[in-house]
């Protein structure tokens, strides 16, 4: 007998070792790279959930992560474990397949901007007249000819300027971004983890950006009571500190950072519950964490105009649901003209990668 015999499908077995480092990922970004935290909390889920065996158990776990490289004992004598850059390129790249999916790596991609024109690298599908100064290799020459023979006939064949079409070029373009992230004291109030959805947002968009818009870059940047940069590597580590929300130390600092790029476009991402408290003038601090002070708020507003004037566009997610809060950020907004997204942690990393890379095209 010939054919084919179909059966249900079975997807391939995961190991044991490969089903626990999943949930260890999960757990080692919560605890912010604690590796003893991240451990005990995977022994209670063991107890609960029984995820290892007699013959596979937390300990051998352990084992199997120092021989692949993912942990290694402290250096400074005290006995500990820590983890090492390979466990923190795996926590990126889960954070990236965890909320953009499993993308593929591209060559050194760039947007495409919402204009077309001359003189650009990518050729799309469109079509117009000929205009003065387009380069000749961009003429369509059979569209060309079957244009005039509409417009002239096919007795007394003639080909005229008039009767010249060439091939729309979409521009391309680079893009120069600064992720903001509030580590104040209110990202972990009330009972919300706010800062480790940011944190995977922060690593998956890094990841994102070197797989597929190589010529782009990424900064980031927390503020609380002050304001810095930190490294890729330092965001398994971060955590929310006793600090109030000192919005404009943020901005201040953001657009120093990209008035040094030479990129033609230059944005700022925002991940804020949404209240600054706090502004630093002649090296004493303002703080007050008592509804919307409108000095601070001035401030803020100020610099969101001048974000404007720079052409820098300011897209806050605003991750508290405060009636009064919302009512600051369209304010700080409308300052900008930029854009804001009153949105809880759910989706929220999805929603940056599609304000990320969803730019339009415009036909001309």
């Amino acid at each position: 007998m010939s054919g084919y015999r179909f059966k249900n499908f079975q997807a391939d077995p995961e190991s044991r070792f490969d089903s626990l480092f999943k949930i260890f990922k999960q757990l080692i970004t919560h605890t912010s790279g604690d590796f003893d935290e991240a451990i005990d909390w995977l022994r209670e889920l063991d107890k609960e959930y029984e995820l290892t065996t007699n013959e596979y158990t937390i300990d051998d776990f352990i084992e199997d992560l120092k021989k692949r490289g993912y942990i290694k004992d402290k250096t400074d004598g005290s006995g500990g474990t820590v983890i090492t850059a390979k466990t923190e390129q795996a926590i990126r790249n889960n954070a990236l397949e965890h909320i953009f999916g499993k993308l593929k790596k591209g060559a050194s991609g760039n947007h495409k901007t919402k204009f077309t024109g001359k003189n650009t690298e990518e050729p799309s599908t469109d079509l117009r007249p000929f205009e003065f100064g387009d380069s000749p290799q961009t003429i369509a020459m059979i569209d060309s000819i079957r244009q005039a023979q509409i417009n002239n006939g096919l007795d007394d064949f003639i080909l005229t300027e008039n009767d010249l079409l060439v091939t729309e070029q979409e521009f391309k373009t680079q893009t120069a971004t600064v992720l903001m992230i509030d580590i104040s004291h209110s990202m972990i109030l009330y009972g919300e983890d706010r800062i480790t959805p940011a944190k995977m947002v922060a690593m998956a968009m890094a990841e994102m950006i070197n797989r597929n818009y190589a010529k782009d870059s990424l900064d980031i940047i927390v503020f609380g009571n002050d304001a810095w940069p930190i490294q890729l590597k330092d965001l398994p580590y971060l955590q929310v500190g006793p600090y109030h929300t000192n919005t404009v130390a943020g901005l201040e600092l953001a657009m120093s950072i990209l008035r040094k790029k030479k990129a033609t476009n230059k944005q700022i991402f925002m991940i804020t519950d949404g209240k600054p408290s706090c502004i630093k003038e002649n090296g004493h601090y303002y703080m007050n964490s008592n509804g919307l002070d409108r000095r601070i708020v001035s401030k803020c507003l100020t610099l969101a105009a001048a974000c404007k004037r720079s052409k820098i566009g300011i897209t806050t997610f605003m991750v508290a649901n405060d009636r009064y809060l919302q009512n600051f950020i369209d304010e700080f907004t409308e300052a900008n003209q930029g854009k804001a997204y009153f949105t809880g942690l759910k989706g929220l990393g999805e929603m940056i990668f599609r304000d990320y890379t969803n730019n339009k095209r415009k036909k001309l």
